[in-house]
């Protein structure tokens, strides 16, 4: 377990700065009560090409750091820097797939959800737009639904939709705020990997939330957790790739210290 968080990484001789630093971020929001304190004190670096897990309980503040970092919510303190720059706004170089099925526009049909997207965002000709939208929509398994709507659509293959169009646009940090949490367990898991593959293959930068353990372990390269109300970070673990087998020992022990540092009882167990 590795508890300090990284300001940059090391290759040979050479420091690479990190792709997405967050330094003494926090989050507040006024309330009928006062001051109400969602995240405080976070700071973390994700690289490029990793797979960050930020993972705790219900109302830890995971998504409103997610929000954060897409520029929708802006720190009360602290600050955000993606490439070296300071988040203001959000922008095309992040991409968020939430949990809700309601994210696509349901007058267009699945490729003209992915065809749009591109038009807009990357500013492409419509046929080669088209042609990008049918090759990503064709990587998650919709070739044959392309003229669906999205009313037609299970909860599964909405979610492959919005998950196709994000890589379509080939943004420099995916964000993914519990894609998966609606969808049966048996959907989940497939979907898990299908994400799994298509992130290894494209080298893709992930921020993922969630609050299963085990998606942390599954999807994730390195997990965050965070406390409880108000969200801080208590530990930080590396997944090597054969610790995300599920089932194997080494899958099972991880899964024990993170079930340790994220519900560990504050007046008993300091992490």
């Amino acid at each position: 377990m590795n508890v300090a968080p990284r300001s940059a990484d090391f290759v040979g001789d050479a420091v690479t700065a990190p792709l997405l630093a967050l330094d003494h971020v926090s989050i507040s929001y006024p309330t009928r009560d006062g001051i109400l304190t969602a995240v405080e004190d976070v700071s973390f670096t994700l690289s490029a090409g990793e797979r960050l897990v930020l993972l705790g309980p219900s109302g830890c503040g995971k998504s409103t750091l997610l929000r954060a970092v897409g520029g929708f919510l802006k720190p009360s303190t602290g600050e955000i820097r993606l490439h070296g720059r300071r988040i203001d706004a959000p922008g095309p170089d992040r991409m968020t797939v939430f949990q809700e099925f309601d994210q696509l526009l349901p007058w267009r049909t699945v490729l003209g959800n992915v065809r749009y997207a591109l038009q807009r965002g990357k500013s492409l000709p419509r046929p080669q737009a088209e042609e990008v939208a049918r090759h990503w929509l064709s990587r998650v398994g919709l070739k044959n639904f392309v003229d669906a709507y999205p009313h037609t659509l299970s909860g599964g293959m909405k979610q492959r939709v919005a998950i196709a169009r994000a890589f379509a646009l080939e943004p420099a940090l995916l964000l993914m705020d519990e894609p998966f949490a609606a969808l049966d367990a048996l959907t989940r898991r497939q979907m898990q990997d299908e994400l799994l593959k298509l992130c290894e293959e494209t080298g893709s930068t992930t921020l993922f939330v969630t609050h299963g353990i085990d998606e942390a372990i599954r999807v994730g390269t390195r997990i965050l957790a965070l406390t409880p109300h108000p969200g801080r970070l208590a530990a930080t673990f590396d997944v090597p790739p054969d610790t995300r087998i599920r089932g194997t020992a080494r899958f099972a022990e991880l899964e024990r210290q993170i079930q340790q540092s994220v519900f560990a009882d504050p007046e008993t167990e300091h992490v």
